[in-house]
């Protein structure tokens, strides 16, 4: 079993910041991928950044220069630093990981979720 547990959502005006964390636990033997996905009401869960073993990292282009996605393979976290946010970013944040189990099956999970609004 894999767990994903997000933290540090909330509610910010127009320009401020927050920075998301996220714990990775469970049989993991390798991980591959980490992520940030958001799902605004009545709209599809999207990506917003993600950083995979080898170090590339990709973001949303609404995001870029605003967003930044880390990671502390040692501890199994992903961080991600929102500055500049909009009313636009209000959204449900979701974790997700990518790698191998113990059994080396392979897995794909997300997190609770977490709310980040942001007000005008």
């Amino acid at each position: 079993q894999v767990q994903l547990v997000e933290s540090g959502g909330g509610s910010v005006q127009a320009g401020g910041s927050l920075r998301l964390s996220c714990t990775a636990s469970g049989s993991i033997f390798s991980i591959d991928a980490m992520s940030w996905y958001r799902q605004a009401p009545g709209k599809q869960r999207e990506l917003v950044a993600a950083v995979l073993r080898g170090g590339d990292i990709t973001y949303e282009e609404s995001v870029k220069g605003r967003f930044t996605i880390s990671t502390d393979s040692a501890r199994k976290m992903v961080f991600l630093q929102m500055n500049s946010l909009k009313p636009e970013d209000t959204a449900v944040y979701y974790c997700g990981a990518r790698g191998t189990d113990y059994s080396k099956a392979v897995f794909a999970h997300w997190g609770q979720g977490t709310q980040v609004t942001v007000s005008s």
